[in-house]
């Protein structure tokens, strides 16, 4: 019997992880590579839509299969990255630098814009309306955090404060409000649902907002192994994100559901009227824009100052945009 030469559709089919059956599955599921991603995010708002792509069923729907690694902010998903221990994660403009600076993680998409979110907060009762007047006050902040860097390299100096002219308590986002109810801290540097939540208990009142300093883009950044051994999977994972972007824009309720029940079933106390305030701060919109590089590059150039990393990226490396050009194809 004469062998017959397989086709290129029985030859994905075949090697592609397992027997898939025809008609059962779209041709993106047929051709996506069967990597498990480690994906990162961080627990509290700018990680949400992260969060939601997870429980969306769009990876699944592309065949792509996950594990998730949650944390208190995206610094930490940044080290975790940096040591191999996360594929995939996102934060904002400081923390990629960094990140690209100690283990050359580079950016394939930016996700949204969050400076709404984040701001600098002070107890209720000592009615502080400006950022100088923080003088000689103990402050929470998470130090290394891209919030962290805009308050001690940005919004403080330009407020007159040197370092030493505050108390700066190391603590995790997630810890502050309760530690300003206690009055162990008398201001903070946070972001949202916390920040909301302060508001809405009568805890804490903003002093300013970091969108008056950076609309603080929030990129996807991936470590470098990951891109190379699995460029097909990258390019399903980001149309995956491109739906995702469209239920944030068409379906809002159904990705507010989602991310209220998180913070709810984390044990939050939060009124929806509360939780939509703190996620109407999040602007979702999935893509990778041409201002990413120059604005970029003004971090990169204040890192270096501050000696926070050795050099300016080579933004040809450290920026990625083709994947997210072909996802969109």
């Amino acid at each position: 019997m004469a062998q017959r030469t397989l086709t290129r559709r029985e030859f994905m089919i075949l090697s592609g992880g397992g027997f898939v059956a025809a008609g059962v599955v779209g041709p993106e599921a047929l051709f996506a590579q069967t990597a498990t991603i480690r994906q990162g995010y961080q627990t509290n708002i700018w990680g949400m839509p992260t969060y939601y792509l997870l429980r969306s069923g769009h990876l699944e729907k592309r065949n792509i299969k996950f594990e998730e690694f949650a944390v208190p902010s995206g610094n930490l998903t940044m080290q975790q990255m940096v040591a191999r221990q996360v594929d995939l994660g996102t934060y904002a403009g400081q923390s990629f630098v960094t990140g690209h600076d100690k283990g050359q993680l580079v950016a394939i998409a930016q996700i949204e814009k969050v400076g709404k979110t984040a701001r600098v907060m002070a107890r209720k009762e000592l009615k502080i309306t400006k950022v100088e007047q923080l003088r000689g006050l103990k402050i929470g902040n998470q130090v290394g955090s891209s919030t962290g860097n805009t308050f001690t390299d940005i919004i403080a100096p330009r407020a007159g404060l040197r370092k030493e002219d505050y108390q700066e308590v190391k603590m995790n986002v997630n810890e502050m409000v309760a530690a300003a109810a206690a009055k162990s801290i008398d201001a903070f540097v946070s972001v949202d649902p916390y920040c909301s939540i302060a508001e809405a208990e009568g805890i804490a009142t903003t002093v300013v907002s970091l969108y008056d300093y950076d609309p603080m883009p929030v990129f996807m950044a991936a470590t470098p192994e990951f891109i190379d051994r699995n460029p097909q999977a990258v390019v399903d994972y980001l149309k995956s994100w491109l739906e995702v972007g469209k239920d944030f824009k068409q379906n809002p309720r159904k990705t507010a559901d989602v991310i209220y029940t998180f913070f709810t079933e984390k044990g939050y106390k939060m009124s929806r009227e509360t939780f939509s305030k703190a996620l109407g701060n999040v602007e979702v919109d999935v893509g990778f824009p041409a201002d990413a590089r120059p604005y970029l590059q003004a971090i990169a150039e204040g890192l270096l100052k501050e000696k926070k990393i050795g050099a300016i990226p080579d933004w040809k490396k450290a920026l990625r945009p083709e994947f997210m050009d072909k996802a969109r194809g």
